[in-house]
């Protein structure tokens, strides 16, 4: 028997289908941990959603912010969900869309394996909190998700704030969780995220840390394994894996084995025709060049931490463009520029 955590799939359903070979995947005996965003970008996204179904049995899967994205539209009218790019839009018109939906409605937000010692996130944790504190909040999360009141939630988690905080309650507190397990990258040390900061580090403003660096941050008593960060590549350090290598920009979609004291990781080529990057899209509006003055007439290298080296330990090349930003939709709105 294998354990092997695989990277997000972003719809490149023939890159899967290649690293489920080079694995050897039997489900009689092995069993695959999906880090999130299985969909959108690919090309090929409702055949990767019927893959990843057909392989329920045998897998666990933690919620992207593409996969809640997909999942608000699917509670959208018919004519909203017209407006989708093409690779949703075959998913929300599907036959089997009730099915695959609600499949995916029922996925976890967090998943802990206390005897594997290893616990998935799709993208990362608030410092202050411990295994103990990501799964209590998660759970929270997931009841709602799970229940009658799930199109409520959907409907409601887009938004950058508030900034996590224990004593917020209700729709508050549960997307200020979701915005921290599926859109963090970097944080302030009292755990606000800076969601505009999306290259590796080095690139970030003052004051901002890779969430899983932040000084004073909790001590975690199991490994952690999570995708999301595609511009950061490989990234092995500080007990936490991050397997996003960039599959839909035409990098590597990565495997990693969970069940072994030696460090294994397969890889295969991703997508054959890479996506197109959000800053290079037409009619993107691209974020003005370092040294551009803003507004206030400072420049923007004025803001930011002088080039240095990357996270330590170990990191891998992604293919993957640095500027990304988390949208699901063809239209631009905030709602769905997640």
């Amino acid at each position: 028997m294998s354990v092997w955590a695989i990277g997000d799939l972003q719809g490149c359903y023939d890159a899967t289908r290649r690293l489920l070979e080079r694995i050897a995947f039997d489900p009689a005996r092995d069993t695959l941990w999906f880090c999130g965003d299985l969909v959108n970008r690919g090309g090929q996204s409702l055949e990767t959603l019927r893959l990843v179904h057909s392989l329920r049995d045998n897998a666990v899967v933690v919620l992207g912010n593409h996969d809640l994205s997909l999942l608000a539209i699917g509670e959208r009218r018919e004519d909203e969900r017209r407006k989708v790019n093409e690779d949703l839009k075959r998913i929300v018109f599907a036959d089997d869309r009730d099915v695959l939906l609600g499949w995916l409605r029922r996925q976890k937000m967090v998943h802990v394996d206390r005897a594997l010692g290893w616990m998935m996130v799709h993208a990362g944790l608030a410092p202050q909190w411990t295994v103990a504190d990501a799964e209590r909040h998660a759970r929270d999360v997931e009841e709602r998700l799970h229940g009658d009141q799930h199109a409520r939630l959907l409907r409601n988690m887009y938004g950058d704030g508030p900034a996590w905080n224990p004593r917020l309650q209700g729709i508050d507190r549960q997307r200020a969780v979701i915005n921290t397990m599926t859109r963090m990258r970097y944080c302030t040390p009292r755990g606000r995220i800076a969601y505009d900061d999306k290259g590796p580090p080095g690139t970030q403003a003052v004051g901002l840390y890779p969430w899983y660096e932040v000084p004073g941050r909790a001590e975690r008593d199991l490994k952690i394994v999570c995708g999301h960060w595609s511009a950061l590549g490989l990234m092995i350090g500080h007990g936490v894996h991050m397997i996003d290598t960039g599959a839909v920009w035409g990098g590597k979609l990565t495997a990693l084995q969970l069940d072994t004291d030696d460090l294994r990781l397969v890889q295969v080529a991703g997508r054959d025709v890479p996506a197109t990057p959000p800053h290079l899209r037409k009619g993107a509006n691209p974020r003005p060049p370092r040294g551009t003055p803003d507004r206030s007439g400072r420049h923007r290298h004025d803001q930011r931490r002088p080039p240095g080296p990357r996270n330590p330990q170990a990191h891998g090349t992604a293919g993957a463009a640095q500027a990304q930003d988390d949208g699901a939709t063809a239209t631009a709105t905030a709602h769905d520029e997640r």
